[in-house]
C-alpha cells in the first residue's frame, strides 16, 4: 500500500502530527521549517514522512525531493571521507528543495555525522529550503546530541505521535482491508486491533496473515481462525532469533560470557567471537547496524558494518570461520 495521506488513518494518537504534516505537504516552508516527527516504532512516522514526498512531488513536479534514512546518509558520509568526496557529498544533499530524513535519532553520539548534517541543514534552511525529520524520541531526550543540532531541531515544531488507539487501529484495519478489497469480520477486526498495538505496518502483517490462512487452510474467515494464527505467532516470536539468543550461542561456543561479549573491552579473545556475532545479527535478525551497535558496548554503526564485512570476505576462504559459522548457525535452529 502506497504511504499517502487518503489512507493514514488519523486518530488523537496523531491527529496533530497528521495536520503538521499535511500542512507541510500543501505549503512547503511557509508552515513549519523544520519539522520534526517523534515516536516510538510503528506509529507512523515513515508513513507520514513518504506521504509528504508523495504530495510535493505531485505538486511542484520540478522540485528535488529527497527521502533518506540516516543510516544511509552516514554511510554516503563514509564513503566520501573515504574517497575523498567531501564536496560532491556536499552538493548533492545541498541541491534538495526538500529534505525528510528518518531516524534522525541515529545521528547521536557521532559528532562527525552531525557536523556534516548540521553543514546541509543551514545550507538548506538559509536558501529556503524544507526539512522534515522523524526520530524516536524528542529533541530535548536526544542524547548525546551536539547542542547547535538541537536547537536546530528545537526551533522548529516537534510534533508526537503515540501508538494509536483502539478506534484507530481498526480504522487503520478497515482501510487496509478495503484496498485489498477483502470483506473483513467485525469480530475479525477486533481480534488483530487488540493484539496488535502499533500502527500500519504491524497490523497490515497480521491481517495478510489471517487472510492467507484462511484462504489455504479452507477454515471459516472468522474470529476463531484469527486467535489460532495469533497463537502461532506467539509460539515462532518465542524461538525467533534476536540479537540476544546470538550473543548467547556464540559466548557459549566461545566458552565466553555474554557480558563480556556485550562490553566495551577490547581484549583479543573477544575481538573474533564479537566478530561473529556482528555478523549473525546483521545476517539473521532485522535489527539495524546502530541497533546492533547498541547492544555490543555502545559501538558506532560502522564498527558493525566492518566486523560484518570482515566476516563476509573470509566464511568462504577460512574453513575455521566457515565452520564456527555453520555451527553457530545449527545451534541457533536447534
Amino acid at each position: 500500500m502506497d504511504y499517502t495521506f487518503t489512507n493514514f488513518a488519523v486518530g488523537s494518537s496523531n491527529q496533530f502530527a497528521h495536520a503538521a504534516a499535511l500542512a507541510v505537504a500543501q505549503t512547503p516552508t511557509a508552515s513549519y521549517n523544520p519539522l520534526l516527527l517523534y515516536g516510538g516504532p510503528g506509529v507512523g512516522k515513515t508513513h507520514l514522512l513518504h506521504a509528504i514526498a508523495q504530495y510535493i512531488m505531485q505538486h511542484h513536479t520540478t522540485w528535488r525531493v529527497v527521502y533518506l534514512e540516516a543510516e544511509h546518509f552516514m554511510r554516503d558520509l563514509l564513503q566520501a571521507l573515504q574517497h575523498a568526496r567531501m564536496p560532491a557529498f556536499q552538493q548533492h544533499y545541498r541541491q534538495a528543495d526538500v529534505l525528510l530524513v528518518d531516524d534522525v535519532h541515529c545521528m547521536a553520539g557521532r559528532p562527525q555525522t552531525q557536523e556534516a548534517f548540521l553543514h546541509v541543514f543551514d545550507a538548506l534552511y538559509a536558501a529556503k529550503k524544507q526539512i522534515v525529520l522523524a526520530s524516536a524520541h524528542a529533541p530535548r531526550e536526544l542524547a548525546p546530541l551536539a547542542t547547535r543540532l538541537r536547537s536546530r531541531l528545537v526551533a522548529g515544531l516537534s510534533a508526537p505521535l503515540e501508538p494509536p488507539e483502539l478506534d484507530t487501529r481498526l480504522a487503520i484495519l478497515a482501510q487496509k482491508a478495503a484496498a485489498y478489497g477483502i470483506l473483513l469480520p467485525p469480530e475479525v477486526a477486533r481480534v488483530i486491533a487488540q493484539h496488535v498495538h502499533q500502527h500500519g505496518h504491524a497490523l497490515e502483517q497480521c491481517f495478510s496473515r489471517i487472510v492467507t490462512y484462511a484462504s489455504l487452510s479452507g477454515q471459516p474467515f472468522d474470529s476463531t481462525l484469527a486467535a489460532q494464527v495469533f497463537d502461532q505467532m506467539a509460539a515462532e516470536q518465542a524461538h525467533a532469533i534476536t540479537v540476544s539468543r546470538i550473543q548467547q550461542a556464540v559466548a557459549t561456543y566461545f566458552d565466553v560470557t555474554t557480558s563480556a561479549l556485550r562490553s566495551k573491552r577490547r581484549q583479543q579473545a573477544l575481538v573474533f567471537p564479537r566478530q561473529i556475532a556482528m555478523f549473525l545479527c546483521r545476517e539473521l535478525t532485522e535489527a539495524s547496524l546502530g541497533d546492533i551497535g547498541k547492544q555490543f558496548g555502545g559501538r558506532k554503526y560502522t564498527t558493525v558494518l566492518h566486523a560484518a564485512n570482515t566476516i563476509l570476505r573470509t566464511e568462504e576462504t577460512d574453513d575455521r570461520v566457515a565452520r564456527v559459522l555453520r555451527e553457530v548457525r545449527q545451534r541457533l535452529k536447534a
